[in-house]
Parts: C-alpha cells; sequence; structure tokens
C-alpha cells in the first residue's frame, strides 16, 4: 500500500507545500504601486542578509501611473537600457503611419504572372509583397523635364488623375470614331493648340482620341484574353478551346501565324513598321526597326529567358549577348551564339584550367591540395546559369540579320507553343501599332469616373480616366500629348506595367552614333506621329525599371521609376 507524503499531489493539480510560486502582480488600477506595499521575496530577503549586491525592486505595474510605472520589454534593444525621453521614436507612432499612394503599384497587379512560371516562387513572392522597398534602392530620382524618357515596356493599366473633367473622352459619335479610324489607318498627323478652352466640344481631339487608342493583334479570339500570356492559365481556365485536341486546327492556327510574323518582319526590314512584339507563354520578344533606341540595325530584346532557350539558339548559330552579364574572356565565348567548336571550347577550358592552377605549382603545394575534376567545374557553371533564369538578368540581344535567323528559329521552335494546360496548342500574340497580314484591329478600352475626394476646405471634384489594354509605347506618349492640351498641361497618372517587359529599357553599348535627320526620313512611313517618332529614337534610361509615375503641372513633367 502506497505511503502517503505530507504536501504530495496524485493529480498534480497542485503543487506541493514546499514550492511556492509567487503570483502574478495585478496589472489593474488597484494593483499596488509602491515597493514597500508588496512583500518582499524570500529569496530577495536572504541575498539583503548575506550582503549581495542587488538591482532595485521592480517598479508597479501600468497602473502605477508616471514614466517609471510602464515596465520595458527587455527584448526591445540589444544593450537593455530604457530609451530617453529626449530620443525621438524610431518610427511613426500607430494611427500616423504614411498615407498610401493613391496609385497601386504595378507589381501588386502582375504578381500572379510571374508566380505561376518563375521556380524560385518564394524568393520573387517576397520581392512583390514589399513592392516599393525592392525599387527604393536603385530608384533613379524624379525628375523634371518637357518630355518623358522613353519606355518601351507594355503598360497594362493607366489611371490618370486631373482636376478638369475627362467627359470629352466619352460617348464619341460614330462619324468621330470613323473619323478617328480613318485618321489611323492613313497615319494622319493631327496638332492640337497647346490649350484647348472647351475639350467636350473639339472634334479634333476626340478624333485624335479615338486614333490613340488602335492598335493590331494576331491571333484574335474574342473569348480569350491574349496579353498578358505570361501567367495567364488562370483567366484562361475553363475557356473553350477547340484546337487543343485537334492537330489539324493546330497547324492551320501556326501557319496562319507564321503568314502573319513574317509579314510583321518584313514591314520591320522595310522600315513600314517601327517595332511589334511577340508574346509567348514563356517569354516576350520586342523587335525594333533600325534608327530606333539608339540603334543603327534591327534589333530583338528577348525576356525572361532560360538555359534552354539560350542553348537552342547557339545550336541554330544566333549570334547574341545578355546586356546585363559581365561578359569577359570565356564567359564571353561562351555567351556568343556562334562560339567555337566543341573541340575549340574544350581546349579553351582546358587552357583556362591550367592557368587557374598555375599559382599552386609556385608555391609547391600542387600535390598536397586536390584540384576539382572537370566536372565538378561543369556542373558550378551549369548551376550559375540556370540561377539567373526567368529573371531580368537572363535577357538576351539579337542584333542585325541575326534576327531574321531569330524568325526561322521561333517559326519552327515546338517548345515556342505551350503542349498542355489552357494555352495549349495556341499560337504566340503579335501585338504592334501599325495594320499586317492576318491581323485585327483592337481598341483600348478607356472610361472616365468623377469622384468627391475630401480636402483642407470641403469637398472638391476628383476627375479620372482609365485606359486598359496592351498600351504599346507609342500609345502612352500620344496619350500624353492629347492630355497635355485638353487638361491644361496639369494631371497626374499611374502607370501599371507588364513586369516581364520592364527590362527592355535597358541600353546596351551602341557601335555607332545614329543620325536622327536620317532616321525621321527613312521612318517617314512608319504610321508613326512625328513627335512620336522622335520619342522612340530616344536612347532608353530607365535600365531595369520602368515609369510609374508621372506628373504633369504647368507643362512640366515630373515622373518616378
Amino acid at each position: 500500500m502506497a505511503v502517503s507524503v505530507p504536501g504530495y499531489s496524485p493529480s498534480f493539480k497542485r503543487p506541493p507545500e514546499t514550492l511556492r510560486l509567487r503570483r502574478k502582480r495585478g496589472r489593474s488600477l488597484g494593483a499596488a504601486s509602491s515597493p514597500a506595499e508588496r512583500p518582499e521575496p524570500a529569496t530577495r530577503r536572504a541575498a539583503r542578509a548575506a550582503g549581495l549586491p542587488l538591482r532595485p525592486f521592480p517598479a508597479a505595474g501600468r497602473g502605477g501611473g508616471g514614466p517609471a510605472g510602464a515596465r520595458r520589454n527587455p527584448f526591445a534593444r540589444l544593450d537593455n537600457r530604457p530609451q530617453a525621453a529626449s530620443e525621438p521614436p524610431e518610427g511613426p507612432p500607430r494611427g500616423q503611419q504614411e498615407a498610401p499612394s493613391p496609385f497601386l503599384d504595378s507589381n501588386q497587379e502582375n504578381d500572379l504572372l510571374w508566380e505561376e512560371k518563375v521556380p524560385e516562387r518564394r524568393a520573387i513572392t517576397e520581392l512583390h509583397q514589399t513592392p516599393h522597398v525592392s525599387f527604393s534602392e536603385s530608384d533613379i530620382p524624379p525628375s523634371e523635364s518637357t518630355e518623358l524618357p522613353v519606355d518601351w515596356s507594355i503598360k497594362t493599366r493607366l489611371l490618370f488623375t486631373s482636376s478638369q473633367p475627362f467627359t470629352w473622352a466619352d460617348h464619341l459619335k460614330a462619324q468621330e470614331e470613323a473619323q478617328g479610324i480613318i485618321q489611323h489607318c492613313r497615319a494622319t498627323e493631327v496638332t492640337l493648340p497647346q490649350s484647348i478652352q472647351d475639350p467636350k466640344l473639339s472634334t479634333e481631339l476626340r478624333c485624335a482620341f479615338q486614333q490613340s487608342l488602335i492598335y493590331w493583334l494576331h491571333p484574335a479570339l474574342s473569348w480569350l484574353p491574349l496579353f498578358p500570356r505570361i501567367g495567364a492559365d488562370r483567366k484562361m481556365a475553363g475557356k473553350t478551346t477547340p484546337w487543343s485536341n485537334d492537330d489539324t486546327l493546330q497547324h492551320v492556327l501556326m501557319s496562319d501565324w507564321s503568314v502573319s510574323f513574317t509579314s510583321l518582319y518584313n514591314l520591320l526590314k522595310t522600315k513600314l513598321c517601327p517595332y511589334f512584339y511577340v508574346c509567348t507563354y514563356q517569354f516576350t520578344i520586342l523587335f525594333r526597326a533600325a534608327g530606333l533606341a539608339g540603334d543603327d540595325v534591327i534589333t530583338a530584346l528577348i525576356s525572361p529567358t532560360t538555359r534552354g532557350i539560350r542553348e537552342a539558339m547557339k545550336n541554330e548559330d544566333i549570334e547574341f549577348s545578355l546586356p546585363l552579364i559581365k561578359e569577359n574572356g570565356p564567359e564571353k565565348r561562351k555567351a556568343s551564339g556562334t562560339g567555337l567548336q566543341h573541340g575549340e571550347e574544350q581546349a579553351v577550358s582546358d587552357e583556362d584550367e591550367e592557368e587557374g592552377f598555375s599559382w599552386l605549382e609556385e608555391m609547391g603545394v600542387q600535390d598536397k591540395i586536390k584540384k576539382p575534376d572537370v566536372l565538378s567545374i561543369k556542373l558550378r557553371k551549369e548551376i550559375h546559369e540556370v540561377q539567373m533564369d526567368h529573371r531580368p538578368e537572363s535577357v538576351v540581344l539579337v542584333k542585325g540579320m541575326n534576327t531574321f535567323t531569330l524568325l526561322n528559329f521561333l517559326i519552327n521552335c515546338k517548345s515556342l507553343i505551350a503542349t498542355s494546360g489552357p494555352q495549349a496548342g495556341l499560337p504566340p500574340t503579335l501585338l504592334s501599332p501599325v495594320a499586317f497580314r492576318g491581323a485585327t484591329m483592337q481598341m483600348l478600352k478607356a472610361r472616365s469616373v468623377n469622384v468627391k475626394t475630401q480636402g483642407l476646405s470641403g469637398y472638391r471634384n476628383q476627375f479620372s480616366l482609365e485606359i486598359t489594354g496592351p498600351i504599346m509605347p507609342h500609345a502612352l506618349h500620344s496619350v500624353t500629348m492629347l492630355l497635355q492640351s485638353s487638361q491644361n498641361g496639369s494631371f497626374s497618372a499611374g502607370l501599371y506595367t507588364h513586369e516581364p517587359t520592364a527590362v527592355f529599357n535597358i541600353c546596351p553599348p551602341k557601335d555607332k552614333v545614329v543620325d536622327k535627320e536620317a532616321v525621321h526620313e527613312e521612318l517617314a512611313n512608319c504610321g508613326l506621329h512625328p513627335k512620336t517618332l522622335d520619342h522612340l529614337c530616344q536612347t532608353p534610361i530607365l535600365g531595369k525599371l520602368s515609369l510609374r509615375h508621372v506628373e504633369m503641372s504647368d507643362y512640366i513633367y515630373n515622373w518616378r521609376s
């Protein structure tokens, strides 16, 4: 029979009598506020009797009142010292946080596009969760000028705001709509005054606005969103795709697409088309005519790319470069599509290895240190190549006659089209500012909204104009020119970028300086306004960034990327 021990609790509901737990100090206002009113612990009394130095007895709880009444978290700072009253707080207090910007960052709108395609989902998701922090360190400071820098990225949405109404952009008459389409097809140059007193009564303004919203698309399937294509599986899920299981229909679609793609390239080569985009489910390509962006030859930028795509281009003898990767020595030879033959590459790599380990022989320790074998070195280089896949640094630049080889490569490339999923069997999207064979005329969607916002002196009217769709560089410049006249040189805009195309604003090294007057004469029939053409001939300065916010005041632009 078990012997009962005094103070022992078999159910462990109460501690033994020999162990006394100090009750938690009360936090209410009625708790004792002075050390004299609280009993001193036995361990503290024993330490005091032994003559040991003691820390001051902790102050009362929060109900004690006064600055000494609130206990401080000992883990708040490493040095564990209380913050002096004269020191300013480290961050803004709650309730006084910085007000959110009226324009959302475009990364928040396009984050799903990258999450579906990029293997490193965790890193990319963190990048989009803090869009302002990710770009703050590399931001180009706000600049003031009478002209905006050229932006080669595709915008998905523009939101203009002004103190003057945008009602002139709504409900175009049938005659005005027809006139705008004719002006676009005939590339009619429209010159507006610097300021328009009554924009709603200006027929020229309304027709020019209709003209600036037109773009050309192939293929055109009204029930499917054909832009953007990267990360568009969710939007296309559940849509009717009769070609997904029909090889004959897929062959017909691809044949028509090849004809349209070749037609666009021929227009670009003859300088009747300034530029166009090829949007696949994996990457986007920007083809530019000679003379644009300061280049004297036809150029093509591909972003983002993978090691597989780059290796396939090398196998087709397509010369290309990686503008954002430092190319020197063997790396430059490796990045070139026309590189050396296999035997020559092996000889070059052997020479590099011998040079890399020659310093061991000079020190006399070559036998004591194990050299890495050729296979491990090759694997290390391959890992480095794969790490930049799907990133802006993987952008590829193709120049000159190699763009024609790239054309044939893309037409015959089977991996250009998805083999599974909602985009299976669907050819890439072609976007162009001018008409081409097999293209369909499309319109950007525009709508104006009037709201009342609270100001210091009460409520005031705030007018906005929203434009959605694949907004190409020429359309952005044309619309801003119109608003400069209609809004009397005062408006602001939030620009939402299709993120994979932001890297198109890089400026690779130029072989020679381009004569702008000669370029204007050669591209006079490309279908763009002369001011827009002059704008696109500028050398890009935004780098991997794009325009995010634009504000005009007294006909002076203030922009931020």
